[in-house]
């Protein structure tokens, strides 16, 4: 009898000490919800405001004080985009970059991050310091030089800058990540492969990048957004519209030269909810494995 009192006061002393740890944690919790809810109608307000904005008249559009939800919603502004300006052909012209630019990416990526990942050579983690080292630098400081190249080899006013880098490297960052994640895989993957007759290509693509699912679609996403919002790049080797991408084509179309005296705000807001459906509806195709990836590729330093 007196064992089992004192198993049911400790049993007791650890429910009431459970409770009175759980207790801050589910105070935290709340107040950690209550802040991303916050935060969330912030960061979407804006593109509250860009869609309601996209479906007013002209006239409600300037009417202050302002509205939130359209009156009478204009979904002729859509088509109207079409009409105006080439849109359809941006898209188009987006859409090849950003597939070009993401495959390539992804590939050349893999392969090198492979390489620092598996193989052992002489100045091996010095390339790899060096390879983290460039992403330092900013952007505009190779910009010039990238220009010249190009210029020299006759593809300014091209798609060709846009997407032909891409494939050599792929960027420290991806690479980066993707060497991370293979370092998380077991090494008697590759030597039970070796033993059954395997080369290190077949390892490297049968194996080892179905395996890396996760995060290449991590690297996917984030090429996918930086490509498709680029705005510098374009602006610079792009002259003509019709070879313009969707990020540029939005500018021209800021600029463009209202018709028949009719504002054109509310036909941009249009196309800028146009612009910006393909990156929501792939962020939330490729939700699940984007966390992922990010979560997996920084087990390892």
């Amino acid at each position: 009898m007196a064992t089992q009192s004192n198993a049911l006061r400790g049993l007791n002393r650890a429910q009431s000490t459970g409770r009175s740890r759980r207790a801050p944690f589910r105070g935290r919790d709340v107040a950690l919800f209550v802040l991303a809810c916050v935060l969330s109608v912030i960061f979407l307000f804006p593109f509250f405001w860009t869609v309601m904005s996209s479906l007013k008249s002209v006239q409600e559009l300037n009417t202050f004080p302002p509205t939130w939800i359209p009156q009478d919603p204009q979904w002729v502004n859509y088509p109207k985009v079409l009409q105006r300006v080439p849109f359809l052909r941006w898209t188009y012209n987006s859409l090849l970059v950003v597939f070009l630019a993401t495959l390539g990416t992804v590939l050349s990526a893999s392969i090198v991050a492979y390489s620092f990942a598996r193989f052992r050579y002489r100045g091996r983690d010095l390339i790899f310091m060096i390879t983290l080292g460039t992403m330092m630098l900013p952007a505009q400081v190779t910009l010039i030089p990238q220009y010249v190249l190009f210029h020299k080899l006759g593809m300014v006013n091209t798609l060709y800058p846009l997407w032909l880098p891409a494939w050599f490297g792929g960027g420290a960052f991806a690479i980066f990540l993707i060497r991370q994640f293979i370092l998380s895989l077991p090494r008697e993957l590759d030597e039970a492969a070796l033993i059954d007759g395997a080369g290190y290509f077949m390892i490297f693509w049968r194996i080892l990048l179905p395996l890396c699912k996760p995060v290449l679609a991590t690297i996917t996403v984030i090429t996918f957004i930086a490509v498709w919002n680029d705005f510098a790049n374009p602006l610079i080797y792009l002259q003509l519209p019709e070879k313009f991408t969707l990020a540029v084509g939005l500018n021209y179309f800021k600029n463009f030269p209202e018709m028949g005296g009719e504002p054109t705000q509310h036909l941009l807001m249009a196309a800028s909810v146009m612009m910006t459906a393909p990156i929501i509806a792939l962020f939330f195709a490729t939700q699940r494995y984007f966390v992922q990836g990010i979560v997996l590729s920084g087990i390892k330093g």
